[in-house]
Order: C-alpha cells, then sequence, then structure tokens
C-alpha cells in the first residue's frame, strides 16, 4: 500500500490548483490528476500543512544539437503557453555561437539558462562531461521530469543523470531503432528507452518497436512527431522570408539539396567520394545544381583532405532554420543520410533517397517519400531518377501536428 509521505501544493487566490506528493512506494514527484485534488484537499485539511507555492521548475530540457532544439521547440513553446515553468540546458555537443543564435531566434526560443559547452570530444569523453555537468544542475533545481529528444549522446547523458535522481524521464521520439549497433545513436536509443519513465513513440511502427522489446505499455505513449508540429508553425514563414534562391542563383524546383553529415559517409574517404559521385552524376542527367550545406566538420574534410568535389556540388555553409526548411521544401530532390530530414522532406512532398544501407524512420520508404539507396553512385543516379518521376502525394506517418500538446497533458497528468 502506498503512504503519502509528503506533499506539496500550490493556491491561487487561496484555491487548490496544483498537487505533487511523494509516495512510499515511488520516490518521485508526481503530479496529482485533477480527479485526486479534491481529495488531496481533505487529506491536507486534516494534516498540520502550510501551504507554500512551488517556484521550481517543473520540467527540464536537455539537448545539445541543432536538430534537438527544432524538435523540441514546440514542446518548449507549448510550457510557455501554458505557464508551466521549466529550464533549458545545452550541453554544447554541437555548438556555433552564431548558428545557434540563428536558431533560438527564428525558433522564437529564450536563451538557455545553462550552456556546458562540452564540445566535440570522443564519445566515452564527452557523454561522461555532460553526465556530470547535467547531474549538478539537475541537484540543484529539482524538476519533476526530465525531457530529452532523440538518439545523441547529449540525450543519453541526461537520461543517465535523470534516472540516478529522484527525477522522471521522458524519452520524445522513442521506439526509434534501425537494427544497426554499429551505430552510436542505436545504443543511445535503446538505453534511454529503456531508462525512461515516459516514452513519447511518433508512431504505430516505434510503439510496436517498444513492446517488443517487454517494456510496459504504461509507459507508451502514442503522440506523434514533434517535427511535424515544427515544419507547420514555420513553413510559411520560412517561404516567405528566405532569400535562399536569390542568395545561391538557384531556381525553385530546379535543384538538388545534398546533406551528408554521418561519420560512416564523411570518415570513408571511398564512400564519401562515391556519394559525391553519383550526385554529381545524377544532377548532370536532370540538369539541376546541386546545393551542399556542409556541416563544419564535413566542410573542414572537404577542404582539408584530398577530395575533388564536382564543379556542379555547391559547398555552403551551414543554413540557419528557415533557409534550410526553405531549401527542402523547394528542391526539386533531397539526398542525405539524417534522419531528420528524411522526416522534414517527407512532410514537405519533396522525394528524397538516403545514402545508407538502413533508416530509423521507415515510415517515409512505406508511403513512398524516401528510398534507401546506400552509396553506391550507379544506385544513387538510378533511385534518384525514379523518385522525381513518383507522385508526392504521399500521406504524413508522423501525426498531425499536436505532438506537443499531447506530450505536455501526459507530462500534466
Amino acid at each position: 500500500m502506498c503512504v503519502w509521505t509528503s506533499i506539496l501544493y500550490e493556491l491561487t487566490n487561496n484555491i487548490l490548483i496544483n498537487v505533487r506528493y511523494t509516495s512510499s512506494c515511488r520516490p518521485r514527484s508526481v503530479l496529482l490528476p485533477t480527479s485526486q485534488i479534491t481529495i488531496a484537499r481533505v487529506f491536507m485539511l486534516n494534516q498540520p500543512l502550510i501551504p507554500v507555492v512551488v517556484d521550481k521548475p517543473s520540467l527540464t530540457f536537455v539537448f545539445g544539437t541543432r536538430p534537438e532544439i527544432i524538435k523540441l521547440s514546440p514542446v518548449i513553446h507549448e510550457c510557455t503557453e501554458r505557464k508551466i515553468s521549466y529550464d533549458l540546458i545545452h550541453t554544447g555537443q554541437h555548438y556555433s555561437e552564431k548558428l545557434d543564435d540563428i536558431f533560438f531566434d527564428q525558433l522564437d526560443l529564450p536563451t538557455p539558462e545553462y550552456n556546458l559547452a562540452v564540445g566535440s570530444k570522443s564519445h566515452g569523453r564527452q557523454t561522461g562531461e555532460m553526465i556530470a555537468g547535467i547531474e549538478e544542475i539537475l541537484d540543484e533545481t529539482t524538476p519533476d521530469t526530465v525531457l530529452v529528444q532523440g538518439d545523441t549522446n547529449s540525450v543519453l547523458a541526461g537520461a543517465i543523470a535523470a534516472s540516478k535522481l529522484p527525477i522522471n524521464l521522458g524519452h520524445i521520439e522513442a521506439g526509434l531503432r534501425s537494427y544497426d549497433r554499429e551505430m552510436p545513436e542505436e545504443t543511445n536509443r535503446v538505453l534511454t528507452d529503456h531508462t525512461s519513465d515516459y516514452l513519447f513513440a511518433p508512431t504505430e511502427t516505434s510503439v510496436q518497436n517498444l513492446q517488443n522489446e517487454g517494456l510496459s505499455d504504461e509507459l507508451i505513449h502514442l503522440t506523434g512527431n514533434t517535427v511535424v508540429d515544427a515544419v507547420y508553425k514555420h513553413q510559411q514563414l520560412a517561404d516567405r522570408q528566405s532569400t535562399l534562391h536569390t542568395d545561391f542563383g538557384i531556381d525553385p524546383d530546379e535543384f538538388i539539396l545534398l546533406t551528408v553529415h554521418r561519420a560512416e559517409n564523411i570518415d570513408d574517404q571511398s564512400r564519401f567520394k562515391n556519394i559525391l559521385d553519383g550526385v554529381s552524376r545524377l544532377g548532370q542527367k536532370l540538369g539541376a545544381p546541386i546545393l551542399y550545406p556542409a556541416h563544419p566538420r564535413a566542410k573542414k574534410l572537404v577542404e582539408s583532405v584530398s577530395i575533388c568535389v564536382p564543379d556542379n556540388i555547391r559547398v555552403v555553409d551551414p543554413l540557419g532554420y528557415l533557409d534550410f526548411l526553405h531549401a527542402e521544401s523547394s528542391a526539386r530532390l533531397v539526398v542525405t543520410d539524417s534522419g531528420g530530414v528524411q522526416e522534414e522532406a517527407c512532410i514537405l512532398g519533396t522525394p528524397c533517397i538516403t545514402v545508407r544501407h538502413n533508416t530509423e524512420r521507415p515510415e517515409t520508404v512505406s508511403v513512398g517519400a524516401n528510398s534507401i539507396v546506400g552509396t553506391d553512385p550507379n544506385a544513387i543516379i538510378e533511385c534518384g531518377l525514379e523518385a522525381v518521376s513518383k507522385p508526392t502525394d504521399w500521406p504524413i506517418p508522423f501525426g498531425n501536428g499536436t505532438a506537443a500538446a499531447t506530450i505536455i497533458d501526459i507530462c500534466c497528468r
């Protein structure tokens, strides 16, 4: 039998609005459902307890890369609209002051209260430093729930830090699986899912993956993907404000957007050259120039290693969120190794081919929006030509743009 061992509650104009309790059978702070508030109030009226106003943040978001910022932004906005207190912890896993400022400004997000500035290091050292820094902050702020999104080292660090403390952990985008254990991200996904108290699964496929691993249905919540929320909110603004076509001298629907950043593709010179060769030849056949906004690490490799970039591939600095969203929506074809870009291209109705041998977003393939082509130049050409010849009226498999509201509803139960 659970016994309430402590109670913290909020009063507004002397009216009870929120109650949190710690019980003997679950040593974590839990927000009581509305149906139990009356019971709690009766309980408190018979106890020598003094009303206090809760002034500590109830949620803490941990992130470290720009894709995480994009996908968490709708959830953060939902908290702001509902006047739910929160903290932001930026690990600095991928940190560029200029680019981060652009993303936070364009997504209308506050500057994070905490920045660990960990930077690029080996996986172990980077993750270890993050865990220590996050733990210190969580000890100080004691949130009810930590929310992480995706599969980065920042996600794993946030999960480990929260799991060692009396704090709930919510994993947004839970249940994605590539079934490729050579990918560090796959390890991060699995470990985070098996540590979480809330598993926010974006699709039925991800729900099934979690169930297949023996995770309790009580932990699993089908929410849709917050990337839909973000795209729906910002697409029209991006189309209005972006000067991408003028800046780079390209016409809408007449260029190929290339994004290649994964270590297994850019660190292997042979694979990288094959990708560039295949995309270049595909561009020649389509009469389409290629725009390649390169991750800083990839751009550095292109400039420092003996890799000859074909003339019809234009390598540029990373784009801001609105410019990149506009590039995705106005490209004739997207060629990528990014999971998030596969999703966004699918939502925007732009054909996509993925230069990998697997994907944790199989829904994009199932609806006909994406093809997994590997890195062979001939396969890139063949599949690219096929992709641009097919209809683009596929259904969106990631929900209807209400994922953020659903996630916050669940966190506040």
